[in-house]
């Protein structure tokens, strides 16, 4: 059964959710993320700034992904907008994404009330924006020469999904 878990409940959670964090940072971070931190460092203080919106997706002790909400607007009664980020596994890609990003995107809407989540991509990610756009997520714009990445000019692009409006 697939939970969405705290990955400072457990050890292993931890261990895993890093593990999965280095072997594909080069798709979630820029040259700016680290800061002269370690891998270890930058991770653990990820997720304890974006706790309790940092998860970890587990099939009993296994973990096969992870996701967080970060760079929250809203204040203390409403929480209107969040950047999603999310890391899989290559074993999980597909359905499972599919399915636990539907129940991942309703808990945010239904459960912390948000009204808009997006995510920043880089445009040669295809599999994430596949996904995305599969989750109903609309492409809103690029942003161009955003960042550096490898040393080099990176755009961004940025995919958005907004709460149905109440019937």
């Amino acid at each position: 059964m697939t939970e969405f878990k705290n990955p400072l409940e457990r050890a292993s959670y931890f261990e895993q959710a890093l593990f999965l964090y280095i072997k594909y940072m080069k798709y979630l971070d820029d040259d700016y993320a680290h800061n002269g931190q370690s891998a270890y460092e930058y991770f653990f203080n990820l997720v304890q700034r974006t706790s309790p919106l940092f998860f970890v997706i587990a099939e009993g002790e296994y973990v096969s992904g992870f996701v967080y909400l970060d760079n929250i607007t809203g204040d203390s009664e409403r929480l209107h907008c969040a950047e999603l980020v999310t890391c899989f596994d290559r074993h999980f890609w597909g359905r499972y994404t599919k399915i636990c990003a539907k129940i991942f995107l309703n808990h945010c809407f239904d459960f912390y009330g948000f009204k808009k989540i997006k995510a920043l991509v880089y445009p040669e990610n295809s599999r994430v924006k596949t996904l995305l756009r599969e989750s109903g997520f609309v492409k809103e714009c690029v942003l161009k020469n955003e960042t550096l990445r490898n040393n080099r000019l990176q755009d961004i692009e940025i995919y958005s999904l907004f709460r149905k409006a109440e019937q």
